[in-house]
C-alpha cells in the first residue's frame, strides 16, 4: 500500500498569504504584519487618527482574509440548523444574521455571519478559523449539501457616518441601496462591477461590507477613496473600533471553552430553537440560560491612561474574580477600555474592581456594553 499523496483541498496554504490589494495597501504607506495566515495593514497614518476618522467619516477596511463560503443543496436549513442555534424559517432572501458555529459540548468554534442568496447560504466567517470551519462544515453537514469555498472574491468594508454617503454614487442595481437597512444585503452593481452588498459591520459604525471580483478590487477602493470623506484604515484601528462597540473577538474573547450565554450573545440563540434544542450542546446551553452562568462577559473602565491587556488577573478585593480577555486605550472616550470574563457576583455595572496588569495595579470599574453607542441604520 502506498501514501495518499493527493492534496487535501481543503489543508490551509502555507503562509503568510497576500491578499487581492497587497500592493495598493503598500502603496498607500501601509505597515503590513501578518495575522490569521495573511500580511496586513495594520495601519497608515496611526491607530488613533484612522479610529477616529471612522467615528467621523468613513474607512475602507480591506477584510479578504474572511472565509466567504456558499453552501446549497437539499434540505440545506435542516442541515445547517444542526450545527448552529440559528432558525433559518425566518431568513429571508437578502437577510443577514449573525449566528455561532458550535461544538458538541456548546462551546463555540467561530461566529459567523448567515445570508440568505437565492437557494442558498452565503456564509462569512473568521479568517484565523476559517480552514477548521470548512473542515468540521464538511464532515457534519450530509452529502447532499455542496460546500464551496469561494476563495477569489476581495472583501471590503466601507464603516462610518459618511459611508451611505461615499458609496451611494458609485451603485446601481434594481433597488436603491438605501433599501438596505442594517443586516440586509443584495446584488449591486458597483462601479458597474457585479457586487453583493450588505449593510453591516464590526465597528459599531453604520457600514456595508462588499464582496467583489478581487481583479476589480484596486480599481473599486481607488474610487471609494477618491472620495476625500474616505480612508483606508488599518487592522489595528478595526480592533480599537470593535472593542469600543464591545463586539467579541474569536480566539480572545470567543473560543471553544466558551459558551453563548456566559459570552453574552443568547440573541444568537433563535427563540424556536430555545424551545426545540437540536443544536450542539443545546442540553448545556438551555439549562444556562434557565440558571444562569458562573461567570460573564463585561465592560470595564480603567482610571489612568495605562490599559490593560488580554490575560490580566481580575480582583475584588483580595480575590480573583476573572481575566482580561481583550483591552486597549478607547481614543472615543480618552481612557483605557477592557473586556473580561468576571464572576457573576461581581458583573453588576458600577461594581469597583482592580486588575494586575504586568506588575501594576489598576482601578476599573463595570460597566455595560458597548462602551460607544452603537450605529446603525435600522
Amino acid at each position: 500500500m502506498t501514501d495518499d499523496l493527493t492534496p487535501d483541498p481543503d489543508a490551509p496554504p502555507e503562509g503568510p498569504l497576500t491578499l487581492p490589494l497587497d500592493a495598493w495597501h503598500r502603496e498607500r504607506g501601509a505597515r503590513m504584519v501578518e495575522f490569521a495566515g495573511y500580511m496586513m495593514p495594520v495601519q497608515y497614518e496611526g491607530i488613533i487618527a484612522e479610529h477616529l476618522w471612522t467615528r467621523e467619516s468613513a474607512g475602507l477596511f480591506d477584510v479578504s482574509h474572511m472565509g466567504q463560503l456558499y453552501l446549497s443543496g437539499e434540505g440545506l436549513d435542516a442541515a445547517l440548523e444542526a450545527l448552529l442555534p440559528i432558525d433559518l424559517s425566518t431568513l429571508k432572501v437578502g437577510q443577514v444574521r449573525y449566528s455561532l458555529l458550535l461544538g458538541e459540548d456548546g462551546g463555540i468554534l467561530d461566529d459567523l455571519m448567515v445570508s440568505r442568496w437565492g437557494s442558498g447560504l452565503y456564509l462569512v466567517v473568521n479568517g484565523a478559523t476559517k480552514w477548521d470551519d470548512i473542515g468540521h462544515l464538511r464532515e457534519h453537514l450530509p452529502d447532499e449539501i455542496s460546500l464551496n469555498h469561494i476563495e477569489e472574491p476581495a472583501l471590503l468594508a466601507l464603516q462610518g457616518p459618511k459611508a451611505f454617503a461615499s458609496l451611494e454614487p458609485l451603485v446601481s442595481g434594481e433597488w436603491p441601496l438605501s433599501a438596505l437597512t442594517f443586516m440586509r444585503g443584495g446584488p449591486f452593481k458597483l462601479c458597474g462591477v457585479d457586487a453583493w452588498i450588505s449593510r453591516s459591520g464590526y465597528t459599531g459604525e453604520d457600514g456595508f461590507e462588499i464582496s467583489l471580483p478581487r481583479e476589480n478590487a484596486a480599481e473599486i477602493a481607488d474610487a471609494l477613496c477618491d472620495n476625500p470623506a474616505v480612508k483606508p484604515i488599518g487592522l489595528g484601528a478595526r480592533d480599537s473600533l470593535r472593542l469600543e462597540a464591545g463586539l467579541p473577538l474569536y480566539g480572545h474573547d470567543l473560543n471553544e471553552d466558551t459558551d453563548p450565554v456566559s459570552a453574552g450573545l443568547t440573541f444568537a440563540i433563535s427563540k424556536r430553537r430555545r424551545t426545540e434544542g437540536g443544536f450542539p450542546g443545546a442540553e448545556r446551553i438551555l439549562k444556562l440560560l434557565a440558571d444562569g452562568t458562573s461567570a460573564v462577559r463585561v465592560g470595564l473602565a480603567l482610571e489612568g491612561r495605562m490599559a490593560a491587556r488580554e490575560g490580566a488577573a481580575v480582583f475584588a478585593g483580595t480575590r480573583e474574580v476573572g481575566r482580561v480577555t481583550s483591552g486597549g486605550f478607547s481614543p472615543s472616550l480618552q481612557h483605557p477600555i477592557a473586556m473580561a470574563y468576571v464572576d457573576a457576583g461581581s458583573a453588576a455595572p458600577g461594581t469597583a474592581l482592580e486588575l494586575h496588569n504586568r506588575g501594576k495595579r489598576l482601578a476599573a470599574t463595570v460597566v455595560p456594553l458597548p462602551f460607544v453607542p452603537h450605529r446603525y441604520h435600522r
